[in-house]
């Protein structure tokens, strides 16, 4: 039986469903549970249109929602690699690229290509979008590490230079301004864990 533009559509976007069962390390900011990776998403979705000012170039915020939106649908397969762990990243990125190739490919051409592309191009962040985009991935669980009292930086006995070291780069590259405040945030919150 051949399946119409239409029916393909909807049987991904009853796959997508499955996201909300993907359970991140990040609490929500009132620690009553942890996010689940569609949360994550639509949040991420939410600091681009009230965030896109701090992009280090100009950026079309439209290009830079839909990456965010897309780029966590490979958890539905594959789960969440939390940054902490140390997760060996050859192999989460052939990973991923499969979950990506079956859940795209549900789609009926030229949506399966387009929505690939906009996923690629967020996992590559070689243009002013991904950039953006990569940093916001970034820049929101380190806010909510910091609005936790430390979160998943707590459990996973997280240095002051390993969360230079795996934010910095990210956030500094595609928003240098967010990356600013974030410095004097992860100072605060070590020297007060020193204090204290």
């Amino acid at each position: 039986m051949h399946l119409t533009a239409l029916e393909t559509q909807l049987s991904f976007l009853r796959e997508l469903d499955r996201l909300k069962t993907v359970t991140r390390q990040s609490p929500l900011l009132d620690k009553s549970r942890k996010e689940n990776s569609a949360e994550h998403s639509w949040h991420l979705a939410m600091y681009a249109m009230v965030l896109n000012e701090y992009a280090s170039g100009s950026v079309d915020t439209n290009r830079v929602i839909q990456m965010l939106l897309l780029h966590d649908i490979v958890e539905i397969d594959v789960g969440d690699f939390p940054i902490h762990d140390g997760a060996l990243s050859e192999l989460q990125t052939e990973l991923e690229l499969k979950a990506a190739e079956r859940l795209f490919g549900k789609l009926p051409s030229p949506q399966c290509e387009a929505f690939l592309d906009l996923w690629l191009e967020f996992e590559h962040a070689h243009t002013e979008d991904a950039k953006f985009a990569k940093a916001l991935d970034r820049f929101q669980p380190l806010l909510v590490n910091i609005f936790t009292g430390g979160g998943t930086w707590t459990e996973s006995s997280v240095s002051f230079e390993q969360v230079l070291a795996r934010y910095g780069p990210v956030i500094k590259r595609g928003a240098p301004q967010l990356w600013m405040v974030c410095e004097q945030w992860i100072a605060q919150h070590f020297s007060a864990q020193i204090g204290g």
